[in-house]
């Protein structure tokens, strides 16, 4: 069963992708926009789509309200797609992991920065 709700929840995520990104016409929802995964619940009714993008807080908000408002549509327009004797509602949900990624590879580069203007120590010698 895990096998194939991983299928589904792969297969969600690349229709879903596709309707937002061909049928919905909205200026809200940012361009910049990647499903990240899809998590379907047991009974497959419903499914979490984590959404990333790059941009600012504002734009993030807008384009994850953007995308609720939608959702209806969008399961419409998925359900097309695929065949299911139900198609889950759809929850869209901020994945910040980028964010993340971003922040800590520059605290990492600050710390190397750090680290090359430092003088090394005096290298004691050995008698």
């Amino acid at each position: 069963m895990a096998q194939r709700t991983d299928r589904l929840n792969s297969l969600l995520q690349e229709v879903i992708a596709e309707v937002i990104m061909r049928e919905i016409r909205n200026p809200k929802i940012s361009t910049l926009l990647t499903i990240k995964k899809v998590e379907i619940t047991k009974d497959l009714h419903h499914a979490k789509v984590y959404i990333s993008m790059l941009g600012s807080d504002l734009e993030k908000k807008e384009t994850l309200k953007a995308l609720k408002s939608a959702a209806g549509y969008i399961s419409f327009h998925a359900s097309k797609k695929v065949v299911m004797r139900y198609f889950p509602s759809l929850t869209f949900h901020l994945d910040d992991t980028l964010d993340d990624e971003i922040r800590i590879h520059n605290l990492l580069e600050k710390i190397h920065e750090e680290q090359a203007t430092r003088t090394p120590p005096p290298e004691k010698s050995s008698e």
